[in-house]
């Protein structure tokens, strides 16, 4: 599989002022053959260390943190030379080993010319307490789920994915237009976690697809388990599993009670924190006006909170396969929330932060809205070929935003106020669209 964060690894590999790197990324997206793949590419040696699995190589990183000495040990235990000139060192499942996490500012000081690339889940990381975190001494990188493209490309559409890149939309609409509408379709229910793609890709089986990730979502509960606080569990489980019935409603918009009768921000806040910091939920705050920067006009008590990847939000709705084959009828299930979940992965793979917006009297309501350059993009979802776009023209006319984005199952349209751009070629929304 292609992954589009290699060429950040390249990049990082071939700057001047590299630190060691810190691959973030929900458990199961990737980390680890990323990082092994990219050795393989950029390097003559590859050393790994497993803390999760080589439990014995731990204490290497508990006598002090004398980067000389420790990479003197793993050599020595794995059996292989660190040269540093063409060595690329892999600490994988960092937070499992005490002092590792730490060791990165040494490497950084004392170091800097070995190439060490760590990785771990948030979560491990963000809650690894008694470890001092390196700020300042490491760049970071987050891996999240494959993107539609990158989905496109292990399905061997290597030509359409290119043509999406191209912005080619007319020629699409022309020759491609069912392939583009049924590999999407597909997407949205295999999603983007690489094991399931390669089941589907390999084998076009849709229940082994959905089987690899029921225990994905089986194995994130059990890690639940493992790092929150016992008083937390049952709770993180409750609104990881409400998240299908959450999004499910007209707005989006999170309600506590949903999750169980009577909660309150308050019984659910901690819970839902955890599950950010393990990266399996995110959070779309509400914003209470399209200005820049949205992020002074967040809206603090109203959010959505969208699930880590489109095909686990299917699992946990027990969505069934054959509604795959059914044409656009998978594009409404759930009133379009499996549409806007993907819009958002999307938005995330762009680097945007997004929010939503939705007026006082809730009246009008925008589905995402993101800064892109200097330019503020109210967005609107579309799961079909829905044209109106009532909301989205409030939203522009009361903050005199030049022009509005409607994604749609349409195609690409310029209507001066208004772009339309098709669901499949949503991830080359650009500046010049709105600017």
């Amino acid at each position: 599989m292609e992954r589009t964060l290699m060429d950040k690894l390249v990049e990082w590999k071939a700057s001047s002022n590299r630190k060691p790197l810190l691959l973030y990324g929900a458990r199961q997206v990737g980390k680890t053959w990323l990082l092994e793949d990219f050795g393989r590419r950029e390097y003559k040696r590859v050393v790994r260390v497993d803390f999760l699995k080589e439990a014995s190589l731990r204490p290497i990183f508990q006598r002090d943190l004398d980067v000389e000495r420790i990479v003197r040990e793993i050599a020595l235990r794995k059996g292989t030379a660190i040269d540093q000139a063409d060595t690329l060192l892999i600490l994988d499942e960092i937070q499992e080993a005490p002092g590792a996490l730490t060791s990165l500012k040494y490497f950084c000081e004392d170091m800097p010319e070995l190439h060490v690339a760590a990785a771990g889940s948030y979560m491990g990381i963000a809650k690894h307490e008694g470890e001092s975190f390196p700020v300042g001494k490491v760049d970071s990188l987050t891996l999240r789920p494959m993107g539609f493209l990158e989905f496109l490309d292990a399905c061997g559409q290597e030509m359409l994915a290119s043509a999406i890149r191209a912005r080619d939309f007319a020629a699409i609409e022309r020759s491609a237009r069912d392939l583009a509408e049924e590999h999407l379709r597909n997407y949205l229910f295999v999603g983007g976690m690489p094991e399931a793609v390669s089941a589907f890709t390999q084998r076009g089986s849709f229940e082994e697809a959905r089987d690899i990730q029921l225990q994905i979502v089986s194995d994130y509960d059990g890690d639940f388990s493992k790092h929150a606080p016992a008083r937390l569990f049952e709770r993180m489980r409750l609104v990881w599993r409400s998240l299908p019935s959450q999004l499910a409603h007209e707005n989006r918009r999170f309600v506590y009670g949903a999750v169980r009768k009577g909660a309150r921000a308050k019984d659910l806040e901690e819970s839902i924190q955890w599950l950010r910091d393990y990266g399996v939920v995110r959070k779309v705050p509400r914003a209470t006006a399209l200005r820049v920067p949205l992020a002074s006009y967040e809206d603090l008590s109203a959010f959505k909170l969208f699930c880590v990847d489109v095909g686990l939000l299917g699992a946990l709705a027990d969505l069934p396969a054959h509604a795959v084959v059914e044409g656009s009828r998978l594009f409404t299930e759930f009133k379009g929330s499996l549409t806007e979940q993907y819009i958002m992965q999307e938005l995330l793979l762009m680097g945007a932060a997004p929010y939503y917006w939705a007026a006082d009297n809730a009246t009008s309501e925008v589905d995402f809205a993101v800064g892109l350059g200097g330019c503020i993009a109210p967005i609107e979802v579309k799961a079909a070929e829905n044209l109106r776009a009532r909301s989205l023209r409030v939203a522009c006319e009361r903050f005199a935003i030049p022009k509005g984005v409607r994604t749609s199952l349409s195609g690409y349209r310029d209507d001066g106020w208004l772009v339309n751009i098709p669901l499949w070629g949503f991830s080359q929304l650009r500046e010049d669209d709105l600017c």
